[in-house]
């Protein structure tokens, strides 16, 4: 019984021999692209380029769009703006200028900042000072937001100012053009010269407003509104200094 047990057990542990089949081997073949199939990637690659670069183009003029479309379309003050809207838009131009110390800077260097402009002769009559002290007295009434204004003088001939107009030009640019760059620049108002007015240009170099001529108190009271309502509705993309 014992020796059959035995021999029953070695025939469990025997190992079972198992048969090797031959299978075939597999092949995955994959195509190569074609040069067409190459140039149209390319093309799709270059046209999804250009759509995302002009969505970030538009992102980037979306806020000062909808400046401009708040001040001129929604009005939701519902008044009637005082400074006469420049169309086209006219950019700073590449003009030279000179300090009154003698520094030469193209004229556009003053881009970046709201700039309230007054224009005149360095002799500066009754007319011109009385412009210089409503351009001031605008920056001044402006409050905190005045920072984002910077009053500019802008000279039209070699005539030194009088000293005793320097200190009321302490926190102004002041700056000799020629008469001939502003002229194709600045457009008076019909019948007026160029010098009558002050300008407001925004912080992409762009002429906006012109003010109208010979300001008095009333007007220049109109004028705070419109300068108001202007750096209200740019707030939330313009910033103090350049």
């Amino acid at each position: 019984m014992s020796g059959s047990k035995l021999s029953e057990e070695k025939q469990h542990l025997k190992p079972q021999a198992h048969s090797l089949q031959d299978s075939p081997l597999g092949f995955t073949v994959h195509s190569m692209p074609t040069p067409n199939d190459a140039l149209q990637a390319d093309v799709a690659r270059t046209r999804m380029g250009r759509w995302k670069m002009l969505f970030v183009l538009l992102i980037c003029a979306s806020p000062v769009v909808a400046s401009y479309w708040t001040y001129y379309v929604i009005r939701p003050e519902g008044r009637r703006n005082y400074g006469e809207l420049i169309e086209p838009q006219r950019p700073l131009p590449q003009v030279a200028t000179v300090t009154l110390t003698g520094l030469k800077a193209p004229l556009s260097a003053l881009k970046g900042q709201w700039l309230l402009v007054s224009v005149g002769g360095g002799a500066c009559d009754s007319a011109c000072q009385q412009r210089l002290y409503f351009q001031r007295q605008l920056r001044e009434t402006l409050g905190k937001d005045k920072d984002r204004l910077d009053r500019v003088w802008l000279i039209q001939d070699d005539v030194a100012p009088a000293p005793t107009l320097l200190p009321a030009l302490a926190q102004a640019t002041v700056l000799l053009v020629k008469m001939q760059d502003l002229q194709d620049w600045l457009p008076p108002a019909d019948g007026q010269s160029l010098d009558a007015h002050l300008y407001l240009v925004d912080p992409l170099g762009n002429l906006m407003l012109r003010f109208p001529a010979n300001m008095d108190v009333a007007g220049a009271a109109k004028a705070k509104r419109d300068l108001e309502r202007v750096l209200r509705a740019s707030a939330f993309w313009d910033t103090p200094g350049r």
